[in-house]
């Protein structure tokens, strides 16, 4: 076990789960396969390649012989084979190409998916959404399809089109969304030509904890490998404990490496600089950066505009800075360090504006060194780079949260995780059974319990959008088919091949709750919950059988939600709304053609403060008759909600931001912290901001008649014929987070 701050809880590792894992597989074989001896032969091999350890706890089978497992990645020629690709039937798609989308909040929907989600078809147009939605579902089920195949589980076509047609009926109608990179990422070359199943994870951990002799820089390599597929890492300071001197490199012996221009080969230039500190004779680096494409030119594959090599020379050269002091003195990597290095690898990463990700640094709850690492005053040299991630605290059940609370009071941090409680529970209404016990931390906006290298895909279900109980579940089966797909795809990293395989981890999320809440009631929600959460994992057994794979160790979360929620007309999460009526304001670059039908349709816009090259437009939005607002809900109702979907739904966690007024509620932190510790995963705070606290804030509270003025100017939007002059850019990220609470961005 790899060491903690936070105490590890001293038992054995549960037998039961894996052992019915491993009966159910054999039986399923046996049934499928007794009358083929030769095909039960190979799925014997498969299934004993799976070591004890690799399978949630079952034992192994003693009576099997140990053969090579069959590969899980596609090759080239079977991707050139068409015989193997899943389509949808032209004749049902076609029924929906003049369907108008029922994207939510007064175009504002329909401007977040043209601006972020649409990509750019061979003629040359941006997809409409209803080809978005087919991409999507047909790179889903081509996924199924090929895994099916190559484990020879027997294919049913007809069987697989209906239920592609279902899960495409609900996306396409905002029953429920895979994650942004999902809408983005599925069924394009990405997926289908490449093979970067990655890109479709939300979120990751990385513990920094660095086993006998192992490279230093691999935490920070996955970090930044993974923040540039746009996945959101979490990651502890276990390596701060660890007493890792820092020798520099020898300067007498210079290498030189020339730097592919790839993302493979970023990554691999600071791993190599990294290492050359921490081996013994290691050789001083000298980089040649001229492979590397100029500042402007297109990235054709993940999309996005090229940064040049100004920001990977800047990293290097901030690495160097950070570490030479510590060879010179014989230091060793310390938590600033550890943080540092993170976080100077995340503004690397977002300093192209090209892509969106978030960071969050685990650290212990005593340690001064880690709570004041955002106190600039003392630290003002980690002002360039220590808004890169947010900080939380490994909490611990009965400790004394004044000094922690006191903290919070004052910029909103740091967030609290309860390890105990994410690897003791499922859901906390539910009796403690350890399935997690290897868990090392969460992701940015800790939703996700994980293990070390674990990355994990969400989906998005609205219930608001259902007219009964029964189309909720048919929604959760196909929204579940979704996220269980994507654990079928191999990662790059055979650390992270080897949890995800093993847990399958995914995370059905609700989000519109406090809509919910106001149409139908708090008991009407927990009847969801309760029967929702049965069916979730009724159908998790189904599919896994079906796939030939154990059951997800946990299956449901509460995510914060942030632009994929705006597609539905939904409020984030189980979060309230800062008003009935606001202005939500979207960045778009200044030569997108979105513009000009924007401006034609008479929206506000200007240029962006403190971001050159960016416009902002200001879209008025109705939250709904009736719902409450973040002024009207109190710090104690919030954290009541985080617990009453921890307890009734979440297995996972629920990710919640309380917003409090620090002088009438912070002085009850402390005590409400005392209280809800049973109850909750995790939690964080933001004390509240007065309006006007900065320029052209996401959401601006607006009187009901300014709402009723800015709609009369506004016309029909037609943004579904645009073309883009940049082919599959994503837009660059807003200054502050989608839903003003979860991804860090420099201010």
């Amino acid at each position: 076990r790899h060491p903690r701050h936070a105490p590890q809880p001293r038992m054995q590792t549960p037998p039961f789960r894996r052992q019915a894992c491993l009966l159910w597989r054999s039986r399923l074989t046996i049934r499928r396969f007794s009358s083929q001896a030769s095909r039960l032969d190979t799925l014997k091999s498969e299934r004993k390649a799976a070591r004890p350890d690799s399978l949630n706890g079952c034992q192994a089978d003693s009576s099997q012989e140990a053969l090579p497992k069959p590969s899980d990645a596609p090759t080239e020629a079977f991707l050139r084979d068409k015989e193997h690709v899943f389509r949808l039937d032209d004749s049902f798609v076609s029924g929906y190409k003049n369907r108008k989308a029922p994207f939510g909040f007064n175009g504002l929907g329909e401007l977040v998916y043209h601006r972020t989600y649409s990509r750019i078809k061979e003629d040359g147009t941006n997809e409409r959404w209803h080809d978005t939605v087919q991409r999507v579902v047909d790179g889903t089920f081509n996924m199924q399809k090929g895994w099916v195949r190559r484990h020879g589980l027997g294919w049913d076509e007809a069987k697989a089109q209906a239920q592609a047609q279902e899960m495409f009926e609900r996306i396409f109608n905002f029953k429920f969304l895979p994650p942004g990179r999902g809408l983005w990422a599925m069924g394009s070359n990405l997926t289908e030509e490449r093979g970067i199943y990655a890109a479709l994870n939300n979120c990751a951990f990385v513990s920094t904890s660095i086993p006998e002799g192992g490279d230093v820089s691999k935490p920070f390599c996955f970090l930044m490998d993974a923040s540039m597929l746009g996945v959101g890492v979490g990651f502890d300071t276990v390596a701060a404990s660890q007493g890792l001197r820092v020798l520099g490199p020898d300067e007498l012996n210079r290498s030189r490496f020339q730097v592919p221009d790839s993302r493979e080969g970023w990554v691999e230039a600071v791993g190599m600089l990294i290492d050359s500190y921490f081996k013994h004779g290691a050789s001083a680096i000298d980089f040649d950066f001229s492979k590397i494409r100029p500042k402007g030119s297109p990235i054709k594959g993940f999309g996005g505009i090229a940064s040049g090599s100004g920001v990977l020379e800047s990293l290097l050269e901030d690495i160097r800075g950070l570490l030479d002091p510590l060879a010179k003195t014989g230091g060793t990597l310390g938590i600033s360090t550890v943080v540092d290095l993170m976080n100077m690898i995340g503004k690397c990463v977002v300093a192209g504006n090209v892509r969106r990700t978030a960071e969050i640094a685990f650290g212990p709850p005593r340690d001064p060194e880690y709570l004041n690492l955002k106190n600039y005053e003392e630290n003002p040299q980690r002002l360039p780079h220590g808004w890169a991630s947010n900080n939380s605290v490994y909490a611990e059940v009965g400790m004394d949260y004044t000094d922690i609370c006191d903290r919070i009071s004052d910029n909103g941090e740091p967030g609290l995780a309860w390890l105990d409680n994410m690897r003791a529970y499922g859901r906390m209404g539910d009796k403690p059974d350890m399935k997690d016990w290897r868990a090392m931390g969460g992701n940015p906006c800790l939703e996700q319990t994980l293990e070390s290298f674990e990355m994990c895909c969400l989906v998005e279900t609205f219930p608001t959008n259902h007219d009964s109980l029964e189309d909720f579940k048919a929604t959760l089966e196909s929204a579940l088919l979704y996220a269980k797909t994507v654990t079928l795809g191999q990662t790059h990293w055979p650390e992270a091949n080897e949890v995800m395989s093993r847990n399958r981890r995914i995370g059905c999320s609700m989000t519109g709750i406090a809509q919910f809440i106001t149409q139908n009631g708090l008991d009407e929600l927990k009847t969801w919950c309760e029967e929702g959460y049965a069916h979730v994992r009724e159908c998790d057994q189904k599919y896994s059988d079906s796939f030939g794979v154990c059951g997800s160790v946990k299956l449901t979360s509460i995510k914060p939600s942030g632009t994929v929620s705006l597609l539905a007309g939904a409020t984030p999460g189980m979060h309230y709304p800062e008003s009935r009526y606001y202005l939500r304001r979207v960045r778009i670059p200044v030569n997108s053609d979105l513009l000009e039908p924007l401006e034609k349709a008479g929206y506000d816009i200007e240029d962006a403060v403190g971001q050159p090259g960016t416009k902002v437009v200001a879209i008025p939005v109705d939250a709904g008759e009736g719902i409450r607002t973040t002024k009207e809900v109190s710090m104690w109702e919030q954290l009541s909600l985080a617990a009453f979907l921890q307890r009734h739904w979440s297995d996972n966690q629920v990710s919640c931001t309380v917003t409090f007024d620090p002088e009438t509620e912070g002085p009850h932190l402390k005590h409400a912290l005392d209280y809800f510790q049973y109850q909750l995963k995790g939690i964080s705070f933001l004390p509240k901001l007065p309006a006007g606290a900065y320029p052209q804030m996401p959401y601006e509270a607006i009187a009901e008649e300014e709402y009723r003025e800015a709609i009369e100017k506004i016309s029909n939007l037609d943004l579904g014929s645009k073309k883009d002059h940049q082919p599959e850019t994503l837009p660059p990220p807003d200054l502050y987070c989608d839903t003003g609470n979860c991804a860090s961005s420099e201010k």
